[in-house]
């Protein structure tokens, strides 16, 4: 597997967020309203981090937990909040991302560090609770925020509000 750069993690999230594109999305998140050169940045960096996540289980059935940790690093450091954006585009994210997407993306980044240092101490059952926790993390961004992009979550939200 080829190392992941900063410029492809950063092109991963920015293809993903920019991908939300429907007017259900736009009202829920704010994404749709942000300037073209902050939505393809988020979209980049979203389609970084699916082909980092993907490489993160390869490496941990081949047992590479330097790998692991290198990968999990890369995305923990692509926040695309804290990476040599401008004030105004900073200013940007913060007033049209609402609060709650921005706290689901610190949670992701989080969870990446911890999934890296699970693997510098060369910990599988760590390593397999931290992929989890980061898993989760892009599951609940994408139900809170991205439904129309994943209709699946829709339906599993509806059959849960119907359970008793």
């Amino acid at each position: 597997m080829t190392r992941i750069s900063y410029r492809s993690l950063l092109a991963f999230t920015v293809f993903k967020l920019a991908f939300f594109s429907s007017a259900t999305f736009a009202e829920a998140s704010g994404v749709e309203s942000l300037s073209p050169e902050i939505r393809g940045l988020l979209k980049k960096e979203m389609i970084a981090v699916d082909l980092a996540m993907k490489d993160i289980i390869t490496a941990n059935a081949e047992g590479d937990s330097d790998k692991i940790s290198t990968i999990a690093r890369q995305i923990k450091n692509s926040f695309i909040l804290k990476q040599g954006l401008t004030k105004r585009q900073k200013h940007e994210l913060h007033s049209t991302l609402p609060k709650d997407f921005i706290l689901k993306d610190q949670e992701f980044h989080y969870m990446a560090g911890m999934l890296s240092h699970a693997a510098d101490m060369n910990k599988p059952e760590l390593i397999n609770f931290y992929y989890s926790q980061l898993f989760e993390a892009c599951s609940s961004c994408h139900k809170a925020h991205a439904l129309h992009r994943f209709p699946q979550f829709m339906t599993e939200s509806t059959a849960d509000q119907h359970k008793h």
